[in-house]
């Protein structure tokens, strides 16, 4: 029987450690830190208000400020942290905020982590695919360079302000993380319902690729870069069969036997989205190229296959 959406396998050692998750509450958080509970980790979650709960070390990003004393044992920090980055319009306003969300809460943590006496043994930070920009038809991996425009300025800029922790001789690792594809949050969450209400349909031409990864492989992965002391630098964490969308849009219909005739035109698209839209619009063909390299096997390496996870 093949494993569920969020169900993973047993860790590849039996050792139990102690883990700062930052951003446990969102889609990824949430199913990773359920997944190392499961498997008997201890689990400490930062958050931004007073600490309920034993587990729980209060942090502010925007401030620079970590409770280093709640971080006291731990052998690895996660920063899964960030402002949205489809949840609204692309206002200055928004940019700011979701550059401050990940920039200053990374270099809050590693700095951090850097001051520890008792250091972890790794620092995984979340990035995006977005580093690379529009790619077209060219398959990237993690060799390729920045791209051009906001998102890809803003990987480079996450990523580099996990400099302590590297300089501190810490293990650092940056998941560059695709679409996730789930019910529960993230474009696909959005994408669901429209699509069961025969409302789907392929963005401006379709032939814009789609580099997924299913929640389980999303989660599987980050374990697997957790584990893998080899592993450091970027990482691509996507499916290695990215799809364009129309082909994404045509397996949603297959998947939920509904209708997909509906188009929304780029122009729309841009006047609706505003500055967001080219990147919707625009192609990122990204393969995990180090994920395989390293012995990591997809439970779900295929979109339609990814879909049907995701709705189990």
């Amino acid at each position: 029987m093949e494993p569920t959406e969020t169900e993973q396998s047993a860790p590849s050692s039996a050792r139990r450690s102690r883990i700062a998750v930052a951003g446990a509450s969102g889609l990824i958080g949430t199913a990773l830190t359920r997944a190392l509970a499961d498997d008997g980790h201890e689990v400490v979650r930062l958050v931004r208000r007073a600490p309920r709960t034993k587990d729980e070390v209060r942090w502010d990003p925007k401030e620079g400020y970590v409770d280093t004393a709640g971080l006291a044992g731990c052998d690895a920090i996660v920063n899964l942290a960030g402002a949205g980055v489809g949840d609204h319009r692309w206002t200055a306003a928004y940019k700011q905020e979701i550059r401050d969300s990940r920039v200053l809460g990374t270099s809050a943590l590693a700095e951090a982590a850097a001051s520890l006496d008792e250091r972890p043994r790794v620092f995984l930070c979340a990035s995006a695919i977005g580093y690379y920009g529009d790619t077209g038809e060219r398959a990237v991996d993690e060799s390729a360079p920045a791209g051009q425009g906001f998102l890809p300025s803003l990987c480079v800029e996450w990523e580099g302000a996990a400099a302590a922790a590297h300089e501190a001789g810490i293990r650092t690792v940056f998941a560059r993380n695709g679409l996730v594809v789930a019910r529960e949050g993230g474009a696909w969450g959005r994408m669901f319902p429209l699509f069961k209400a025969g409302l789907g349909g392929r963005l401006g031409n379709g032939r814009q690729y789609w580099s997924h990864i299913s929640l389980h492989d999303a989660v599987a992965a980050l374990r697997h870069l957790l584990d893998t002391d080899s592993l450091s630098g970027p990482v691509n964490v996507t499916a290695p069969e990215p799809r364009t969308n129309r082909e994404v849009t045509a397996a949603m219909g297959r998947v939920l036997h509904r209708p997909t005739l509906f188009t929304a035109p780029s122009p729309a698209l841009r006047v609706v989205l505003g500055e967001m839209a080219g990147d919707v619009l625009g192609s990122q063909r990204v393969l995990p190229t180090r994920l395989l390299e390293s012995g990591f096997s997809f439970a779900f390496p295929g979109i339609e296959e990814s879909i049907r996870a995701a709705l189990r």
